[in-house]
């Protein structure tokens, strides 16, 4: 089965060249990437990476990234993070028909990670409420690919948070 996702990285400094990256990452394995570099020092890919399960399918192009670019920082998986007119996008319905949905569900929809002006949801989080909720035909392998973006991510995260004292545990 094919699954799509999107690695993006932070690149170490002596290792920015688009160029020789493309045709490295190419030749060495990643031509099923997608290769954007919009932004001065970061790499972002776009996978359709064939596998048996999604894990499979993230495990193997992390690694193959960390064996071509191994100074490479990963900044972020996606999908994961997601504004209510991502997740219509996905889902199928219009950014209204979302909003509507999180407003009369108020104390069942997903927590968003962040709210504000623009709030943004873990993707997995609000596509497995969906699920449940029934009536939307969502496509399992975005479902699948998308907890495993919010696992790496939350790892990834995890790492650069400083311990918190166990009275702050009990609260957050």
């Amino acid at each position: 089965m094919d699954y799509i996702f999107t690695l993006k990285y932070q690149l170490a400094q002596g290792d920015s060249d688009p160029d020789v990256l493309v045709e490295r990452l190419y030749t060495e394995g990643c031509d099923d990437a997608l290769v954007g570099v919009g932004l001065p020092g970061r790499l972002a890919l776009e996978f359709t990476r064939e596998a048996a399960t999604a894990e499979a399918a993230l495990l193997s192009a992390l690694m193959d990234i960390k064996r071509i670019i191994p100074d490479a920082r990963l900044v972020e998986v996606a999908p994961d993070f997601v504004g209510l007119t991502d997740i219509a996008d996905i889902v199928g319905v219009s950014r209204q028909n979302m909003r509507k949905l999180m407003l009369t569900h108020g104390s069942s929809f997903p927590l968003a990670v962040h709210e504000g002006k623009a709030s943004v949801w873990h993707l997995a989080e609000v596509l497995s409420w969906l699920d449940a909720k029934g009536g939307y035909d969502l496509e399992q392998p975005v479902i699948e690919v998308a907890r495993i973006a919010q696992s790496v991510n939350l790892v990834k995260e995890s790492r650069r948070v400083v311990a918190l004292g166990a009275e702050w545990q009990a609260l957050v």
